[in-house]
């Protein structure tokens, strides 16, 4: 009997196709849900980003269960860890020691470690907040304009233009800067955060709308929405149930990594001075406070600048990898 004739590089172009469908079969019987779970478990990077944001997370949450168990107040001043000729924190490291986990701001003593969990609160807060308006609006207006089109399309997509066109910055700088002592039922901080989420998540939800307009322009045209048409479905129908369902994954992507921008602005606004006014502690404030005594006690500006980095280092890290585990052309 003549043995088979080994054709060279037939087994090698053979695997990939062998590899896919292994992989299928693997995947078969699982819901999309559960694909994505296992494809994001592979990635360590991205585990290890989501990991930190979930602890952050519970830091704001549990703020003052942390802060009370330490002992130190965020706005209590301690002048016993202050030089009082220079106004330095006592001790080397910026009066870095067991009791003070981060050390002591200078001049006013007060502990760093505390007023960085508590400014996790403020931080995650308006983050996850504006995050919340810009989704609502940009999937609504997307959606709309996708769909529809026409002059719908044509009017919501100059809209968005106008709104990416506007001077974002100095318009929060002038409204929080006008602001009355008291509107809404608000009043203080409180009423400074709502400005600050309104004008965070009001004017940047033409980022997602436009990503939401391009992935309703290709499903519109699929056969499951025509089908759901031809059998009567109406149009508010079709957008809730066979539309939005499908809009889910590019919706949360974009969410995970719209947060840290977010973070970031309202930092920026805190160390410019017309975020959240003193003594309630941002990381922002505190990176403002910390310029004239980088020199003298560099951890007050270390400290808040690593959670900054750090936090939104971890959203970016996690949101792409959750985008990778919700793509279906990605291999497992």
């Amino acid at each position: 009997m003549t043995a088979p004739l080994d054709v060279p590089g037939k087994a090698e172009e053979a695997q990939p196709e062998a590899i896919a469908q292994a992989a299928g079969a693997r995947d078969r019987g699982r819901s999309l849900g559960q694909i994505a779970w296992m494809r994001l478990r592979k990635d360590k990077v991205a585990m290890f980003g989501g990991g930190f944001v979930v602890f952050m997370a519970l830091v704001a949450a549990f703020a003052p269960v942390i802060v009370n168990l330490l002992g130190h107040p965020p706005d209590a001043w301690n002048q016993d860890m202050i030089d009082p000729a220079l106004g330095t924190p006592v001790g080397g490291m910026g009066g870095i020691s067991g009791e003070h986990l981060l050390g002591v701001e200078p001049v006013t003593g007060r502990d760093i470690f505390s007023r960085i969990v508590y400014g996790a609160q403020i931080s995650m807060l308006i983050g996850f907040l504006a995050t919340l308006v810009s989704v609502v609006i940009g999937t609504v207006m997307g959606i709309i304009a996708g769909y529809f089109g026409g002059w719908v399309d044509a009017l919501i997509s100059r809209l968005m233009d106008i709104f990416l066109a506007f001077p974002l910055l100095l318009f929060a700088m002038a409204m929080v800067g006008v602001l009355p002592d008291a509107a809404f039922g608000l009043s203080g901080n409180g009423l400074r955060i709502a400005i600050l989420v309104f004008i965070i998540g009001f004017f940047n939800w033409p980022y997602i709308g436009r990503i939401i307009r391009g992935q309703t322009l290709s499903l519109r045209e699929r056969e499951f929405v025509e089908a759901s048409r031809s059998l009567g479905a109406g149009n508010f129908y079709i957008l809730r149930k066979e539309l939005l369902p499908n809009l889910v994954a590019p919706i949360l992507v974009y969410a995970t990594l719209l947060i840290p921008t977010n973070i970031l602005f309202e930092a920026a606004l805190s160390f410019l001075g017309v975020g959240v006014e003193p003594p309630t502690p941002t990381w922002g404030g505190m990176l403002s406070e910390a310029v004239d005594y980088y020199d003298s006690a560099p951890n007050f500006m270390l400290a808040p600048g690593l959670a900054i980095f750090l936090t939104v280092l971890a959203f970016n890290l996690f949101g792409d990898g959750l985008r990778d585990a919700l793509d279906p052309r990605t291999q497992s």
